[in-house]
C-alpha cells in the first residue's frame, strides 16, 4: 500500500496463492524478471471539491502562481520542476512480495482555457517509466458561491475537479501467475487509495495555504468531500 508521509506498506495478498520460493536469492531474481504480456489497465473517475474564503479572481490568481506553492504543498512526495508549467512528482513506493514500484509522473498544469483548469501527463526527460504507464487527466473549475453562502461571511470560491486516471502495469512473470481477478480486484482496491489519500492531504494543504497567504482564517469542516 502506498504511504504518503514516506513511508513503505506491501499490498496484502493471500498466501496460499503466492508462488514459493526456496532463497531469498531466488526472490531477488524473481522481482528483478523481465516483464511480458499485455498489461493490466486499472481505471478510475474521480471528483472532489475544496472552497476557497475569497473571490473568484483572487482564487485565480494563487492558482496561476502554482511554481510558489505547488511544490511546498505536494510534500511529502518529492517535486522537481519541469519547464514554466510542469512538474515531476514521485508518488511513493509500493509493492508485495518481492515487486516494489516507486511511481514517478510528470504532470503539466496548463493554464486556464475558458475558466477550466487542466493538468495533463508529460513525459519526463531522461526517465523510461519501468514497468508502468499513467495518464492523467484533471480539470478544475471555480464556482462563485457568494449567491449561495447565506451562511459563511464574506465570497466563497468553490474549486471542483475531476480526474480520469488510467494506469497499466507490466507485472512480472510471478505475478502473472496469481488470479487475474486477484490481480485486478488489488489494483483497483490501491488506485482508489492512493487517489483518496494523496488528493485529501493535497486539498487540505492547498487550502491551508491559501488562506495562510491572504490571512484570513480557513474554516477546514466546511470542505465538502464526493
Amino acid at each position: 500500500m502506498l504511504s504518503t508521509n514516506g513511508e513503505y506498506h506491501s499490498l496484502e495478498i493471500p498466501e496460499t496463492v503466492l508462488p514459493v520460493t526456496s532463497s531469498q536469492q531466488e526472490t531477488d531474481e524473481i522481482s528483478q524478471e523481465a516483464s511480458v504480456g499485455t498489461p493490466t489497465k486499472f481505471y478510475g473517475r474521480y471528483s472532489d471539491c475544496m472552497e476557497m474564503y475569497a473571490p473568484a479572481d483572487t482564487v485565480v490568481k494563487y492558482l496561476n502562481a502554482h511554481g510558489s506553492w505547488f511544490t511546498r504543498c505536494a510534500e511529502p512526495m518529492k517535486v522537481q520542476p519541469l519547464g514554466e508549467n510542469g512538474y515531476a512528482l514521485t508518488i511513493g513506493r509500493f509493492g508485495s512480495f518481492g515487486y516494489e514500484v516507486e511511481p514517478k509522473i510528470g504532470l503539466e498544469l496548463l493554464p486556464p482555457d475558458e475558466g477550466v483548469y487542466r493538468i495533463r501527463t508529460i513525459p519526463i526527460p531522461d526517465y523510461q517509466p519501468p514497468g508502468y504507464d499513467v495518464d492523467y487527466r484533471a480539470s478544475l473549475q471555480l464556482r462563485d458561491l457568494a449567491q449561495d453562502a447565506s451562511n459563511n461571511p464574506g465570497e466563497v470560491t468553490r474549486v471542483e475537479w475531476k480526474l480520469d486516471l488510467v494506469v497499466q502495469l507490466h507485472f512480472p512473470r510471478f505475478i502473472q501467475r496469481l488470479p487475474k481477478s486477484l490481480i485486478q480486484s488489488t489494483g483497483d482496491r490501491l488506485l482508489n487509495q492512493i487517489v483518496r489519500q494523496v488528493s485529501r492531504r493535497l486539498t487540505r494543504k492547498v487550502q491551508e495555504d491559501f488562506h495562510q497567504s491572504l490571512e484570513v482564517s480557513f474554516f477546514g469542516s466546511s470542505n465538502k468531500k464526493r
